[in-house]
């Protein structure tokens, strides 16, 4: 089994309790498209509602579609259609973790944003919670003066529970296994329903803290 493959699978499984983050989040996801648009144009004004009815297009578009269908396509439409700044650049912080809304809203994110973005629109066509997982990694990249390792976040999806899973990236458009990814070095995983920690890291706590204050802002917008 390839090293990069078996960090993704050899884990150990973390049960979230009622002290848990992520205490209260369901594990399907409705949208209100009304309520999301209000919450994008109140906010950011109309430049990004092109992009916004794309979006809302491709979600009603892929419904039916199959599940290795779906992910192509919601990695590929946020990877084109939205860039790449740091969360310095876009909102003045050096860590904020964006709703879909604020992404599309800002047109600019960093690679959590990318991350949940996908996942949210993914949940939303039909694709089960317990197929995705947020990762966090070290990725690997090669500058001039030599390879540097960079915290990074991509969104695994898993076919089935033993499946090897595929890395969707905005740092490779290309969805790709994960045994053809050994550039990514992953730490800990998450979604609705649990914590994969793959090694001692203590940011998880604060990182899932993250998350679960997204979660309350989404729902203010209009996630369910």
């Amino acid at each position: 089994m390839p090293r990069t493959y078996a960090l993704f699978r050899l884990v150990v499984f973390v049960t979230f309790s009622a002290t848990c983050a992520l205490i209260g989040l369901k594990t399907a996801l409705g949208l209100d498209f009304e309520q999301l648009q209000q919450a994008l144009t109140s906010r950011f004004g109309q430049t990004q509602l092109p992009v916004y009815k794309d979006w809302q297009a491709l979600l009603a578009e892929s419904k039916a579609r199959s599940d290795s269908e779906k992910i192509r396509a919601v990695n590929d439409f946020f990877n084109r259609r939205i860039g790449y700044a740091d969360d310095l650049n876009v909102w003045g912080q050096s860590d904020y973790w964006a709703t879909p809304i604020e992404f599309i809203g800002r047109g600019w994110g960093d690679c959590e944003d990318f991350s949940i973005a996908k996942y949210y629109s993914l949940i939303n066509i039909g694709i089960p919670v317990n197929k995705l997982r947020l990762v966090y990694v070290k990725a690997t990249q090669n500058t001039p003066s030599g390879p540097i390792q960079q915290a990074h976040m991509v969104l695994a999806y898993y076919a089935t529970p033993n499946a090897e899973p595929q890395v969707l990236d905005n740092l490779n458009p290309e969805i790709r296994p994960a045994s053809q990814r050994p550039d990514l070095a992953p730490i800990f995983s998450f979604n609705s329903a649990g914590l994969w920690q793959g090694t001692g890291n203590q940011s998880s706590k604060s990182n899932l803290s993250r998350w679960q204050d997204l979660l309350q802002r989404a729902r203010a917008e209009g996630f369910q």
